[in-house]
């Protein structure tokens, strides 16, 4: 399995609702190489988000293997997760989570400085990444003063300051505008056309953002199909 940036088997996700167990997740298998952009299209309330969750390493399965980069982040401490997931996960999500009293230079470098890297350098690449997304006369803007188009283009560069491997989206147009979304997929476009390495997760309810994706699979009762 080592040759997939990603590897699922089994992967088992029940929740307790009262009296009753809630199985969202019964039998995930998935492998990904590098430079796919593989989008996952479900309907609300299919275990999406929980999937991600799970791959995201924010939250364990019941049952099943999760292997990422070749390694089972399953047998680490907190601690290494946490590290682990910082260097190896770039996180797009629908609502930005940029922090507000940072203009966009410093939210975007804060990722690269969690992650251990000295702040000249997260700043450096900060500015390169900001750039590379068409905001760089917006950069000392706070999240308050930006559009959520500007926004979510600052949580892409923001995920891709360590340069990570795997980069995971969830819904990022789902608070767009129609014309503002397809600006931010013709980025994921570009993305995965110009980072040969890089391999994009993608979840959506939107047949018509799937179709944009190298490979689709869709979450149903519970499996991938």
């Amino acid at each position: 399995m080592s040759e997939y940036i990603l590897s699922l088997e089994n992967i088992c996700r029940t929740y307790r609702t009262g009296s009753k167990d809630l199985p969202v997740l019964k039998g995930v298998d998935l492998q990904l190489s590098a430079g796919e952009w593989c989008c996952i299209y479900g309907a609300s309330g299919s275990g999406k988000t929980t999937l991600l969750n799970i791959i995201g390493l924010l939250e364990s399965p019941d049952r099943g293997e999760l292997r990422l980069c070749g390694q089972n982040p399953g047998n680490f401490s907190r601690s290494k997760i946490a590290g682990f997931r910082a260097k190896k996960i770039g996180f797009v999500f629908q609502s930005y989570h940029l922090l507000p009293e940072l203009n966009m230079l410093e939210n975007v470098a804060l990722a690269g400085m969690i992650a251990g890297h000295p702040r000249r350098k997260c700043l450096e690449k900060a500015n390169e990444l900001i750039a590379k997304v068409g905001l760089d006369d917006r950069k000392y803007h706070r999240p308050a003063e930006l559009s959520g188009g500007e926004q979510q283009r600052a949580a892409i560069a923001r995920a891709l300051i360590n340069d990570p491997p795997l980069l995971l989206a969830d819904e990022p147009t789902g608070n767009l505008d129609p014309d503002t979304g397809t600006e931010i997929l013709s980025l994921f476009q570009d993305l995965q056309q110009n980072s040969p390495e890089l391999t994009i997760l993608m979840i959506t309810h939107n047949r018509e953002i799937s179709a944009l994706a190298t490979r689709v699979t869709e979450l149903r009762d519970g499996f991938l199909n």
